[in-house]
């Protein structure tokens, strides 16, 4: 079975998933035992501080004990007979707290009596006692108030909630307590050591995070056991535990939760390329790559993204003048077949014309009249001057089209130029001519020669597409130091976007298959060539009257103008 490939988001999700949870588990494994062991130590370390605190309160108690006894042997040894030592010794007993009990004892008289230790305990009466030597013969026993000396200690330990402490004789018989349970109690007394070590806080547990603690207090025969509740463990231990469970699931879901956003905004931009580069593989240059840029965009990805928009744009470049050069070549493949078109419909027919006739007037097998050789002479004439002015039109076009144009500008005289070019224009003098130039019309600074092209080839457009047996008006007007030539006349109307393409190359209203007049297709385009070298502009309106008008405009003559034309 083939393995499907993972997207890039989703192998970084699950790496980063890895990344993350696999040392955050280990790492909280660590950090949980370090604190576990801490704080562990630190609740065996506070068992034995409160186990000397006990031990220091106790001793304070007994010896401030002990030093009050001194007081009263001082004051005994100073009486003459024991009545006397009797009825202080109840005075004492009356103004005293600490001490419930106080006698005068003989060791002879007491077989039990052990004179080495100062302090006793009794368990079976539950009675302490302090003794010290008055003389020789003679020893002070003094009962302590044990009820005073809990209530001391004990109120010392209110903070202590959670602690439980012991307090038992020698022989495990329980003085006091704090926070007394009974199985407690019962098991600490089983898991205390058979030697006790004298005077040092010791530890002894048997429960891992519930430390223990005795103090065997030597002199006066006590041992202090301090015990950690489960409570104490639950707050300490259990609550660290949780709370650093707690931190590194937070830190652990802020990670990922930055991660899924990084590799969501990742996903988002690597996708932009991707489309990007499957417009381009589908010939769409025109897409550019606009990545989502914020902290989580990385540098590379900018980089990538502006690079890719360059190569596009080159690329769009490069395409746009590749269509350009095949338009061009198009256009050039179709002015060849309109060039071979018009020279095979066009010029066949002037020569043919000067073909015929030259072939007439040779021939010797007939005579010819006068009349008729002067009728054939003109018209050879006629049709070579339309062959050319085709040719010159031809010619023409090249110069037109890489603006190389050699424009003689110079002070014309338009109605000269109107005039002549009626002249050229063939068959035009069957068609009336309605001329409203006057005759002191300012003179326009433009090329004669090109003019008088520019008008033939508007006289001829007129005759040509005119309705037959209408006039041709030819007007002018001067208007903010320009010439406004127009050529009228009646034809159809011609919609606007087919107005606009008159001025192309070997354009015409009929078509090759439907034309009914001659013409290269060639006479607005060059006018329109002929007219902006010039410094002017060309317009063509047809209305839904019928009436079509030409209108070029072109600069009057000054004389400042021609200066600075001569001197560039």
């Amino acid at each position: 079975m083939k393995l499907k490939r993972l997207k890039i988001a989703e192998q970084i999700i699950i790496i980063s998933l890895i990344g993350v949870l696999v040392p955050s588990v280990i790492s909280w494994f660590i950090i949980n035992n370090v604190s576990q062991h801490s704080i562990r130590q630190e609740l065996g370390y506070s068992a034995q501080t409160l186990a000397r605190i006990i031990e220091n309160n106790i001793f304070s108690i007994m010896n401030s004990d002990q030093h009050r006894l001194e007081e009263i042997i001082i004051a005994i040894k100073h009486l003459p007979n024991e009545y006397q030592q009797n009825l202080f010794i109840k005075d004492v007993l009356i103004n005293s707290d600490i001490f419930k009990d106080i006698e005068i004892i003989r060791p002879s008289e007491h077989t039990d009596f052990d004179k080495t230790e100062k302090i006793t305990y009794d368990s079976t009466a539950e009675k302490l006692w302090i003794i010290d030597k008055i003389h020789d013969d003679k020893y002070i026993k003094a009962e302590i108030n044990t009820k005073l000396i809990k209530d001391n200690i004990l109120n010392n330990l209110e903070e202590e909630k959670n602690r439980r402490i012991y307090v038992v004789d020698k022989k495990g018989k329980l003085i006091f307590s704090h926070n007394y349970d009974e199985e407690d109690f019962m098991k600490s007394k089983k898991q205390l050591p058979v030697n006790l070590v004298n005077n040092i806080a010791t530890r002894f547990e048997e429960i891992k995070n519930q430390p223990r603690v005795y103090l065997k207090m030597n002199d006066v025969g006590l041992i202090i056991i301090v015990n950690t509740s489960e409570e104490l463990t639950e707050s300490t231990i259990n609550k660290a535990r949780l709370k650093i469970l707690a931190a590194f699931l937070a830190a652990a879901a802020v990670t990922i939760f930055l991660t899924l956003l990084y590799s969501y905004y990742l996903y988002l931009n690597i996708r932009q390329l991707f489309k990007g580069i499957i417009s381009v593989s589908r010939g769409n240059y025109k897409r550019p790559i606009t990545p989502l840029k914020n902290i989580f965009t990385p540098r590379e990805i900018i980089f990538l993204a502006e690079e890719f928009n360059s190569m596009i744009d080159e690329i769009n470049a490069s395409y746009k003048k590749l269509k350009q050069k095949n338009k061009e070549l198009k256009l050039l493949d179709s002015f060849r077949s309109n060039l071979v078109d018009t020279v095979s419909h066009e010029l066949r027919t002037p020569l043919t014309s000067i073909r015929g006739y030259t072939s007439r007037l040779l021939r010797k097998d007939i005579k010819i009249d006068d009349e008729t050789k002067h009728k054939s002479l003109l018209i050879i004439k006629q049709q070579s001057e339309r062959l050319s002015r085709m040719i010159e039109d031809l010619l023409v076009i090249p110069d037109i089209e890489g603006a190389k144009l050699n424009i003689n500008f110079g002070r014309v005289n338009l109605l000269n130029i109107i005039e002549a070019s009626i002249y050229s224009v063939k068959n035009i003098e069957t068609r009336e001519i309605e001329n409203t130039i006057s005759e002191d019309f300012p003179d326009i600074y433009a090329d004669k020669d090109r003019l008088e092209q520019i008008m033939i080839n508007l006289l001829g457009n007129a005759d040509k597409y005119g309705y037959p047996d209408t006039p041709i008006k030819i007007d002018a007007k001067c208007r903010n130091n320009k010439a406004i030539i127009k050529v009228i006349n009646h034809s159809d109307y011609i919609e606007k976007e087919v107005l606009s393409t008159l001025f192309d190359k070997f354009i015409r209203l009929d078509d090759k298959t439907t034309r009914t007049t001659r013409g290269t297709g060639l006479g607005l385009y060059i006018v329109k060539g002929l007219v902006e070298a010039m410094n002017g502009k060309v317009h063509l309106k047809s209305t839904k009257k019928n009436i079509f008008t030409a209108s070029i405009i072109l600069p009057l003559y000054d004389e400042n103008m021609e200066k600075d034309y001569n001197e560039s």
